[in-house]
């Protein structure tokens, strides 16, 4: 990463600018704190989210003690140039309550148990390796699993027939149904063949011209 990044940055008169830190390959938002220039500058030496403490008076290391490091892709600027967002693989959860995220509650402080619309594929991905691990009882998943490979690539190939002939009946919800089967049962697949999601999303950024 580039230093001269520091030169867009705007930072308040306590010498700070606010950071909201965002999954590299889900799009979650993980968390929000505030960097100074040096916090900032350790940040582009190390690769790593480095952040100013306001209560303790000093830098942190996000996962110093933890272990839940988050190791920096890229730092976006935002237009007024008055906050940054870092784009992290994060390796452990961001939150000192055990969450995954900060931002796990609504206004009324319930949990959200579902995922958001942009990080459903790997949410899936992590539920399927969830059942194939623990093989819960009347879990279709686990039931694959069991069967083998050869009847997950089995049903990945029926499904992509099933989603052809869909696509060829021109019927709209016959499509999104089957498309989304489609890509269901490709994710077992890439479960069991231990391919992860970033592996694809990667491949795909190659192509983006």
């Amino acid at each position: 990463m580039d230093k001269s990044i520091l030169q867009s940055i705007k930072f308040n008169e306590d010498g700070l600018v606010p950071v909201i830190t965002q999954s590299y390959y889900t799009g979650k938002v993980l968390m929000q704190a505030y960097a100074n220039r040096e916090a900032v500058e350790k940040t582009i030496q190390t690769g790593y989210a480095t952040y100013y403490s306001r209560s303790r008076k000093k830098l942190w290391v996000k996962g110093e003690t933890s272990g839940n490091r988050q190791k920096v892709v890229k730092i976006k600027v935002d237009c007024d140039g008055d906050s940054l967002l870092y784009l992290v693989v994060d390796y452990g959860v961001a939150c000192h309550t055990g969450e995954e995220s900060c931002f796990y509650r609504d206004l009324n402080l319930q949990k959200q148990e579902k995922p958001e619309p942009y990080e459903i594929f790997h949410a899936l991905y992590e539920k399927i390796k969830e059942r194939k691990e623990k093989k819960p009882e009347n879990s279709y998943v686990a039931k694959l699993f069991e069967k083998g490979s050869d009847k997950i690539i089995q049903k990945v190939g029926e499904e992509a027939v099933e989603t052809v002939i869909a696509l060829k009946n021109r019927n709209r919800e016959e499509i999104v149904y089957e498309v989304s089967d489609l890509i269901f049962h490709l994710l077992v697949a890439l479960a069991d063949a231990g391919v992860k999601p970033e592996e694809i999303q990667e491949e795909l950024l190659k192509r983006y011209k």
